[in-house]
């Protein structure tokens, strides 16, 4: 249930954090555009207005702690070997990418509402590697549709066809999802007999007919903005701009009239901008600090939206989870569940020798609830310290590393 006091707004900040923060079954539309893996570098052009904005586009393990794989086999282990098998048949960038995706894929799955939709805007890069991890954290059989945008724009290669497509992967949280049916001007012209006793509609365009026709999974009559944008969709400068044509689609298939909709890559807004354009409410995270002042713009230029949202970069809290103390009775439940290890070595410990730690430290807004303690044993609880447990799994594996390294060389 939505409060009322709900507003519009764009986090800047890491993702993963808003995710975490935020209520779960709360949003009824997720469109993500994240990077696609392409080893390219992406910048705004000086002059525009996301001038300053830039994005790369490769992975590799500076930027996702490979550690993180090790959390994540706990509640996902078909998905942490997925993942470990992609490094040796594709490289450890892809397997770096598709870690960094997976945590917040996860997140997204909890946040979205029972009759909720996702939609993953990727490329063949890595379409196939992605619809495997959706297949894995939302069922196989959530898989709606992998809808095909083509487009026109671009160069062309003489060792290859040209690569004029996008891939959009369609799922939805359970088989009880909102779905309107779309249509498209079909070009078609009337010499080939379409006409309204055959249950069409004609619609004269440019000295053209065409029928309204329901929508396949190919769409191939949104264009992209190209290098001169549109007069309704002028071109931001930021990177990847996609056409407000093609948000309005999805907006209007998965949602309704004052549904939230989520971008949780949003970089210049476009989402949010096609979200309010059509009543819904919105949220929108992007890490880069200059996606704010191209929001304002946008809505500021959209009939004086602008004063509908809210800007921070602070992450929120849970209310939909009761706090707990760490008290005794908690400890005891965290022992039994644990078996008596420390969640970290593994080690046998009594449980007067385990330690409550928060698994998402206080100082990154990580809050008092059961889900978030665990037990560690005094040392372990020290070296993480305000640390995520990526950091403290490192140091474990190095530390026994170098012991074996000594055993064999007795040293």
């Amino acid at each position: 249930m939505v409060k009322n006091d709900f507003r519009n707004t764009l986090y800047t900040n890491d993702n993963l954090y808003i995710l975490s923060g935020l209520n779960s079954g709360l949003v009824d539309l997720i469109y993500l555009d994240p990077p696609f893996n392409t080893k390219r570098t992406y910048s705004a052009p000086v002059g525009s207005k996301a001038a300053g904005a830039s994005f790369k586009d490769m992975w590799t393990w500076k930027d996702v702690d490979e550690y993180y794989l090790d959390t994540l086999a706990d509640n996902f282990p078909a998905l942490a070997q997925y993942i470990a098998n992609v490094g040796a048949i594709h490289s450890k960038p892809m397997m770096a990418y598709l870690t960094y995706m997976s945590q917040r894929i996860i997140e997204m799955h909890r946040v979205l509402k029972e009759t909720g939709s996702l939609y993953l805007h990727c490329d063949p890069t890595a379409s196939h590697y992605l619809k495997i991890l959706l297949d894995e954290v939302f069922g196989k059989n959530s898989f709606r549709n992998e809808i095909v945008w083509g487009y026109r724009t671009g160069g062309v290669s003489k060792k290859w066809f040209a690569r004029k497509h996008d891939v959009i992967l369609f799922y939805s949280k359970t088989t009880e999802y909102l779905f309107n049916m779309q249509h498209y001007l079909s070009p078609q012209k009337y010499k080939y007999g379409y006409g309204k006793k055959h249950g069409y509609e004609l619609i004269e365009k440019d000295g053209r007919f065409y029928k309204r026709a329901v929508c396949r999974d190919i769409w191939d009559d949104i264009e992209s903005l190209g290098t001169r944008g549109k007069p309704n969709d002028p071109l931001t400068g930021y990177p990847t701009q996609k056409p407000l044509a093609l948000l309005h689609r999805i907006v209007k298939a998965s949602s309704k009239e004052g549904d939230i909709v989520m971008d949780p890559f949003c970089g210049c807004a476009t989402t949010c901008v096609a979200a309010q354009q059509l009543g819904r409410k919105w949220l929108g995270i992007d890490i880069e600090k200059q996606s704010t002042k191209i929001l304002v713009q946008r809505l500021s230029d959209d009939a004086g939206f602008f004063k509908d949202f809210t800007v921070t970069a602070q992450v929120p809290k849970r209310t939909d989870v009761q706090i707990v103390q760490p008290t005794e009775p908690v400890k005891l439940r965290l022992y039994k569940e644990q078996k008596g290890k420390c969640k970290a070595c593994g080690l046998d410990f009594e449980c007067r020798n385990l330690e409550i730690d928060h698994i998402i430290p206080k100082s990154k807004d990580g809050g008092d609830y059961y889900e978030n303690y665990q037990l560690l044993c005094g040392n372990c609880n020290r070296v993480k310290g305000d640390r995520p447990m990526a950091y403290l799994r490192m140091k474990i594996e190095t530390s026994e590393k170098m012991m074996k390294h000594k055993i064999f060389f007795g040293e």
